[in-house]
Formats: structure tokens, sequence, C-alpha cells
């Protein structure tokens, strides 16, 4: 018996400096960072890199966590529907005593499941949106070298359910995560590192990542189907294409407008071929094959800087044609559609990604009570233009049924005229 004991306490003794040498092998202490600009500028183009933007004007997101927690959360209004099991709890982030049990096996103990899909969020939605809650409030923000690189460490001093956890983001040279280490008061070793490296880019615009792979154990955290949408913003979008008549739009051939008097368009929307007209030059232009756009000067044709002025022409028509039918671009590729409170009221912001001479330009519109756009606010940063208003006016109902204004005004009181508007087939 003795001999067995023996044997037990050697064998103990032996796991025991095992899990010891492993431990000492693989725990890392917390890096000291520095605090200050440069932690907050390496945040900033994180969050860029991220499209934190979107993020802040996103309404809806749907994850599942390891497939077994569900998750549906109205960022907008503050409510989670959390389900596991035979439970369905929807939370009020703001305001827990709203929170209430839909649905549950367990009728007896409601108190007991608000509280259980509050921790269920708190950790599962930290491993879709961790990286935009790095300026939330009680967060420290410090700059870490590793591996020769700069390194964000992010300490949480409050809020969640284990505020004191600290997380050492890796970034990438665009500023995209790629994994982070973990301080937390849950797992034992320090510095345990998870990959952040499977990405999507949302409908809405937003870097979400979809999976996680956990160091030295080896083990997945899967997000299931991750997608973030604006219902709200797209239901507002349609009100103003039917108010505009925009299915109209789509089968009108032709369009006919000038531009301040200076220049002036036919357009074959179906054909997409242009007659842009402006001082003694006229192109046709052919948008998706400029090679064979044709020059006239004069009413001649020729080759005479052809190059150079059927790019003029190109850039005048993205330019010009915006001003006449931006309202019916609301749902073209690249395009984030989303609600902003602006003048007292919902205003629809609109932000082209791709496309167009310069992507990245956003717009605000402002509608009436029938949902027409009366006026709208630009955003153009290669301009340094930010909130510019001009309105949207003098709308007419055209030949073909659709709706396009003739007239936009400035703050200053400048008036910009779109001329005989036509649309006709």
């Amino acid at each position: 018996m003795k001999k067995i004991f023996k044997i037990l306490a050697i064998t103990l003794a032996i796991l025991v400096i095992g899990v010891a040498i492993f431990y000492v092998s693989v725990n890392e202490s917390l890096p000291k960072g520095v605090e200050g600009k440069e932690a907050d500028a390496l945040a900033n183009k994180m969050l860029k890199a991220l499209n934190y933007e979107a993020y802040q004007d996103a309404e809806v997101f749907e994850w599942s966590f390891r497939n077994q927690h569900f998750y549906k959360w109205n960022k907008k209004e503050h409510t989670v529907e959390v389900s596991w099991d035979d439970n369905v709890v929807q939370l009020h982030t703001k305001k827990n005593k709203d929170s209430k049990v839909i649905r549950s096996s367990n009728e007896s103990n409601h108190e007991q499941l608000i509280k259980i899909a509050t921790d269920y969020f708190n950790n599962d939605s930290f491993w879709l949106v961790a990286p935009f809650k790095v300026y939330d409030n009680g967060v420290k923000r410090s700059i870490v070298k590793y591996n020769n690189s700069d390194a964000l460490l992010v300490t949480y001093t409050s809020g969640g359910s284990t505020p004191g956890d600290s997380y050492l983001w890796i970034l990438d040279e665009n500023g995209l995560p790629t994994s982070f280490k973990m301080w937390v008061s849950i797992i034992p070793i320090g510095g345990l590192e998870a990959s952040w490296n499977d990405w999507i880019t949302t409908e809405n615009g937003i870097q979400l990542p979809t999976k996680h792979k956990i160091g030295i154990i080896n083990r997945f955290l899967d997000l299931g189907e991750v997608k973030s949408s604006n219902p709200k913003a797209d239901e507002m979008a349609n009100q103003v294409l039917k108010r505009i008549n925009h299915n109209a739009y789509k089968n009108t051939r032709f369009l006919e407008w000038s531009f301040g008097g200076r220049r002036s368009f036919k357009w074959d929307k179906q054909q997409h071929i242009a007659e842009v007209s402006w001082g003694k030059n006229k192109v046709i232009l052919h948008p998706n094959e400029l090679e064979k756009s044709t020059l006239f000067i004069e009413d001649k044709e020729t080759s005479t800087d052809k190059e150079k002025l059927v790019k003029r022409a190109e850039s005048i028509f993205n330019n010009d044609s915006f001003w006449l039918v931006a309202p019916h671009k609301l749902f073209e590729l690249g395009i984030i559609r989303s609600v902003v409170q602006r003048e007292g009221a919902n205003a629809l912001k609109v932000k082209y990604t791709t496309g167009g001479s310069t992507p990245g330009d956003s717009y605000i519109w402002i509608l009436d009570d029938s949902f027409l756009p009366i006026k709208y606010l630009m955003n153009v940063p290669s301009m340094k233009m930010e909130e510019v208003p001009a309105t949207w006016e003098e709308w007419i109902t055209t030949e073909s049924g659709t709706l396009l204004p003739k007239m936009h005004t400035f703050s200053t009181g400048r008036k910009l005229s779109m001329g005989d508007v036509k649309a006709y087939n």
C-alpha cells in the first residue's frame, strides 16, 4: 500500500511540476504601455480600418456564439433578443428593469434568466465588436512595442462583467486587427492569444469577425452567420424612391437638362451614352467604354486633345448628373444607408464607398413629411466640405412620370438651375 501511495505521490509531483513548467513557459506579464496621443492615433487607425463610422450608424447585428447562444441586437433601440436552449430573453441594455423573459421552460425565476442573458451578451458581443469599444467610458489606451511594431494595449477599468481586463491588439499595416493577447480574470494564463482575422464586410459596410482561434488550446469560437443591417434606413430610402416615382425613372430612356447655363446634356440612359456640350465642345460620351467616345469642336469631329476632353466630359457628366438624379441612386452598389438625426427629425445618410469621382463622400438627405427630398448636407472630404447644405426644389413630374428637380439653392443664396429638365421615352 505504501508503495502505491509513493507512486501516486511521485506521479502527482511530476504533474504539478509539469503544470508549473508549462505555466511559467506560456504565462506572460502584462506589458507596460505609454498613454497619450500616439496610442489614440493607433486606436483611430484601427477604427478607420473597421469602418467605425458605419458601426456608429448601424441598426441591427445578428450572430451566434458556438452555435449555443443566438443574438439579434438592435443597437439603435438598445434591445437584444438572446436565445439559448428553450429560453428567449429580451434585454434592454440602457434600462435593465425593462428586460423581460419572452419564453422559458423555467417560469419561476425570470430575474436569474435575465442575469444569465446579460452575462452571455456581455461576453459574446465582445467577441464580435470588441475593437469598436476602445473609446468606451473607463477604457485606458496605451501603445506597446510588440515584435518591433506598435500594438494597442486596452484596459477596461469599469463596465461589462469583468472590469480590469486588458487586451493587446496586434494590427496589420492598415490597422486591421489580426489577433489580441488577453490578461483577464477568468483565464489564469496571461497573454493568451486569440485570432481576429476571419473578417467579412457586412451589408452596411462594417468589418466584423466570423470566428476566432484561441492560441495554445487550439479552440475555435464560431460566431455563426454574422450580419449587420440598417432596415429602417432601407425602408426610408424605399419611401423616397416611391415618392419620386423611381419605377418610372428605371423605365425612362432619355433625360435632358443643363447645369447652371454653362453645360447641357442629352443622356440615353438605356444605352448609357450621353451628349455632353460646353463652350465649343461636344462629346458623345460612352462612360463604360471611353475609347468609343467621339469629340466635336465647333460641330466638327476631331481627335485634337480628344483624350483630355473626353476625360473632362466624363468628370462633368458624373458631377452634373448627380445634381439631377442622386435620389434615384440610393440602392446602387457600394452605397451605405443609415438613419441619423438632423433638424429634430430622422434624416437619411447615404455614403458612397465606390464609384463616381470621389468615393468616400456622404450626403444627409432632409425629407419633407411625404419623403420628398428638400435638401441635403454634403460631406466631401476632398473639397473639405462638411455638412454644406443645398436645397432640392422645384420638383417636376416629367413626361415619363418620374420626378426630377429644376433648382438648387446654396446657403449663400446662390442658385443652380438645371434648365429645361426633361425625361421621356
